[in-house]
């Protein structure tokens, strides 16, 4: 029996507790005995959408519009988007990369709600070589995204629920990027954390993945990759300190695929991809979509949702 498209594979994909419903496992609390208990908060819901890699190409800045109009519908709290706004700031010229940013901004307006976003390597300007950027130039590398969205890590509250935002973006000397969560970073994370009420219910954005089982989905590339891309190589410090707290759920993108890994009653739920697999179709089975979730009694309740897009360039994985 096939399922219907609007509401992909929502089960099956979304491995874990029963109805697609992630908190604190009777496992997890033995293994972090430590974590506070829970404080209530009020039941809401957001939306997680990622990697809408807005272009004028391949119809991409319809898809975006038909999104974020439906997104629109849903009537969600707040919009958190996981990253990869444009396709492509690493490698173009300046004019290119500045053009993308301005036909993100003008069809993301079209949401008409808060929108918290994070940031992704397709993000920063001209960290590629190819793009003929100079490092001296003003808008380099994460100043681009900075001065289009503010701070690159940061952390806000809403209805008794306290969101962290990562920087999960590393720009490596050879000018080329990792999955890295800087020291600096880790230092301000620990202290947020310590800072809140004890028992507080947190969720956290990350666009490269802390945790992610997507190098197991296909056959490994020819040649292995300078710097770890594919998620974050210092993962192990973060989900430390995730153990002490009651983390309830992390919303990760980058990959395109739906996926649930569950560590230590924590699950990492990387939330498909807007743009499929980058405007061609679907991408190792997931299509064109993104995240509602609903936050109640401790829990998220994710639903991934499709919106019609159908590509002019087929070429699924």
């Amino acid at each position: 029996m096939l399922l219907p498209r609007r509401r992909f594979l929502r089960s099956a994909a979304l491995t874990g507790l029963a109805a697609g419903t992630f908190g604190l496992t009777d496992r997890a609390l033995a293994l972090a005995p430590q974590r506070p208990a829970m404080l209530g908060h009020d039941d809401f819901s957001f939306v997680f959408l990622t990697d809408t890699h807005i272009q004028p190409e391949l119809d991409a800045s319809k898809g975006c519009l038909d999104c974020f109009r439906q997104v629109r519908s849903a009537n969600a709290d707040f919009t958190l988007q996981g990253g990869d706004h444009v396709f492509d700031a690493l490698g173009v010229p300046k004019s290119r990369a500045l053009s993308l940013m301005d036909l993100y901004k003008q069809t993301a307006d079209t949401l008409g709600h808060q929108v918290y976003n994070t940031m992704g390597n397709h993000d920063v300007m001209g960290i590629y070589t190819k793009s003929g950027i100079e490092p001296s130039d003003p808008l380099y590398g994460k100043k681009y995204y900075t001065d289009n969205f503010g701070a690159p890590y940061y952390a806000f509250n809403h209805k008794g629920v306290h969101f962290v935002v990562l920087d999960s973006i590393g720009i490596t000397a050879d000018r080329s990027y990792e999955g890295f969560i800087d020291q600096a970073q880790i230092d301000w994370l620990s202290r947020d954390l310590a800072a809140m009420p004890a028992g507080m219910p947190v969720i956290v954005s990350t666009h490269i993945p802390l945790v992610t089982a997507v190098e197991d989905y296909a056959p490994p590339p020819g040649k292995a990759p300078a710097h770890q891309g594919t998620r974050v190589r210092n993962a192990w410090q973060v989900l430390e300190l995730f153990d002490h707290y009651n983390v309830i759920g992390v919303f990760q993108g980058h990959t395109h695929v739906l996926e649930t890994v569950t560590w230590h009653g924590v699950p990492y739920i990387t939330g498909g991809a807007v743009s499929g697999n980058w405007w061609h179709g679907t991408s190792l089975g997931t299509p064109e979509g993104y995240l509602v979730v609903r936050v109640e009694k401790g829990r998220v309740i994710p639903d991934y949702v499709t919106y019609g897009f159908r590509t002019i360039d087929p070429k699924n994985t």
